[in-house]
This record gives C-alpha cells, structure tokens and sequence, in this order.
C-alpha cells in the first residue's frame, strides 16, 4: 500500500508478504509485516517500481499493489532430471496487479506502522496538503521493531456443506491482527485470535492428522520433522504415514474414511484429533470425497485446520513460540507518541 500526493511524492505505507503463495485470494491469505522471506534485491525493486507506477497512472491518495515474487531457484524447464536454475532478482519480481484506490489492507496496515493511513489519503485527494507535509515521506516498513500478522476469519462453518479449501474467489468476512516482536508469535497470535487453537507442546493426549497429497509429500518432511522434534503425536493416512516412516518420521497409521473403521473422521468425531494439515488430491473421487467429509467435521467439532504448504510451515513455529506464555499488548504500547486519527486530522489540516 503507499501514498501519493498531487505534486507526485510518493510514500510507501507498508509492504505485506503472504503466507500462502499466490492463487489464494488475497483476502484469505494470512500475511506478515514487514516481510519475512522476501530478498532485500527483490524488495527494492518494488520501492523502484511503485513510485514511478503511482506517477504514472497520476494516483493522489492510495494505491495498492500486489506482486508475485519467484523463488531464487526454479525447476528448469528444459531438464527432465529436476535441475535447477538461479534467477536474478530482476528475473523474479512480478507485478499482478496496480489498484488506485484503498485496499482492505489500509486499516491493517495503519496499526501495524503506527499512523493513519486513511486520514492521510483523504486529506491529500482534498489537495489542501502533501506527504511532506504532513512529514510522512519515509516508508515506516524499513524501521519497525515488531512483526504484525494479519490472519483471515473464514466462516465456513456457518454454510452447511461449503469446502474449506482456499483459492482465488475471497471467502473471508473478517481480519485479525497479532502483533510481537518475534515473528512466530505475532503469528501464533492471529491464529489464536482467528479461532485457531494451536496443539499443546510435548504431545498431550491428542493427535495432529496429516494426510497429504502426493506432490506435497516432499515439501511437507521438514515440516513433519519439526513436527516430530516437538514431540507432536502424529497420525497419517496410509499413503502419508508410510512415506513418512521411510523417511524417520514416527507415525501413527488410520483408514481414509472409505477404506473402513474406525477411520480419520471417526477420530475427529471421538475428539483424538488437535489439528489437521491436509492437502487436496483433486485427482482421486474417493480421496476428494473423503478429504470433503473430513474437513466438515473438522469444522463441525471445531478442530483446526490448515490447508496449504505454506500454512503448515508457519503454524509448526508459531506452535514453537507457545512455549513461552503469549503476552496481549496494546498498540499503544507499540505507538506511545501516536494520537488518533482524529487528533492527527486536526493537526495535519492546520496551515
């Protein structure tokens, strides 16, 4: 998100990495700021570009942008034996899409950098002022101390029969914000917040289900070695649970639900199950039927659930992060000298 006045000064409010990769609407994905994985390289490519995009298209008040960044290494696709190759920065950086105008992420990102952003851009579409005077001219991102998480409310459970599954049409009817110091707990935070009870440390009596699909299984190893370092009781469909003994994951094995009793839902039903990290297998009916029942339970016993690579690597550190009693703080205690929009309309309008 950033602003821009009518004497074509730019300022950068925040800039936001989600969690999920891209193909899940942006309104459901959970997303970290300032960014946690993105390369400095790539993130001042987005600086470079996002001004001269702003003055381009002549935008006073907001713009919102939204980019797509490829991994330094991709598959190559002349290779049939998975080499790899190395991109350049300049070769990794894409843009989706240029909004001018608010993003649902304004309110969000105001909190999180400590000023208000929507008192800024309104002040500045009147053209009674400009970023400089307003003295917001540098991009407050570069020097925050804390980590915000912003995490979508999903409300699946109050439409009968709805898949749980993320993708590019927005489900979402509402935000939450974690914020910390760490990273891991700001996120932990938004979960907890979201309704997401993360599994106890050392195991408990309850189980974490896993049931991946096969182009995940390899993705997921480190993640349920993680799993297992936490001492997490771990329970896998056959496929899963037998991929993973191969590979020195201690795992306990349960029928798919059309493969007979007492099955996956039978134990989400007994209340055994803490959390659920599937994978879709849109591939198989059975298996895509199955997966379909097993996350309405999951919903209807309120057990959570995540569904993408992405979100399992997160959840594992933010279950890490429990380890320590989580602490709520006010934004004030982030933002002593911030007064409220209000306030900070009175005194950006004085001449």
């Amino acid at each position: 998100d950033a602003l821009s006045d009518v004497e074509g000064n730019v300022t950068i409010s925040g800039i936001m990495e989600h969690v999920e990769q891209a193909g899940v609407h942006s309104g459901d994905s959970a997303c970290f700021l300032p960014p946690q994985t993105v390369s400095d390289e790539c993130l001042d490519i987005i600086r470079d570009q996002v001004p001269r995009l702003a003055r381009k298209l002549k935008v006073v008040g907001l713009i919102n942008l939204q980019y797509a960044v490829l991994p330094a290494s991709v598959p190559d696709p002349a290779s049939d034996n998975g080499k790899l190759i190395d991109l350049k920065p300049e070769e990794r950086v894409f843009l989706i899409e240029a909004n001018p105008r608010a993003s649902r992420t304004v309110p969000f990102v105001a909190k999180a950098v400590g000023h208000p952003i929507a008192t800024y851009a309104s002040l500045l579409m009147s053209e009674t002022t400009t970023l400089p005077k307003l003295g917001f001219t540098e991009e407050p991102t570069k020097s925050l101390t804390h980590v915000a998480v912003k995490e979508a409310v999903l409300p699946f459970d109050k439409f009968p029969g709805a898949d749980t599954l993320l993708g590019p049409e927005m489900r979402s009817t509402g935000e939450v914000m974690g914020i910390d110091a760490s990273a891991d707990v700001a996120y932990a935070k938004a979960q907890l917040a979201a309704g997401q009870v993360l599994p106890a440390l050392k195991g408990g009596s309850k189980k974490l289900f896993i049931s991946m699909n096969e182009v995940s299984k390899e993705a997921f190893l480190p993640i349920a070695k993680s799993l297992q370092d936490l001492e997490l009781n771990l329970v896998a469909t056959a496929g899963t649970a037998n991929f993973l003994g191969e590979n020195g994951v201690k795992c306990e094995t349960v029928f798919k639900v059309h493969e007979g009793r007492p099955h996956a839902q039978d134990m989400v039903t007994n209340g055994e199950i803490a959390m659920m990290m599937i994978t879709p297998n849109p591939s198989d009916p059975a298996d895509s039927k199955d997966g379909r029942e097993l996350r309405r339970s999951a919903l209807a016993y309120k057990v959570p659930m995540v569904t993408t690579i992405a979100g399992c690597k997160a959840t594992v550190e933010a279950i890490k992060s429990t380890e320590n009693e989580l602490i709520a703080q006010p934004l004030q205690d982030f933002f002593p000298s911030v007064t409220s929009p209000a306030e900070a309309a009175k005194t950006c309008s004085k001449p």
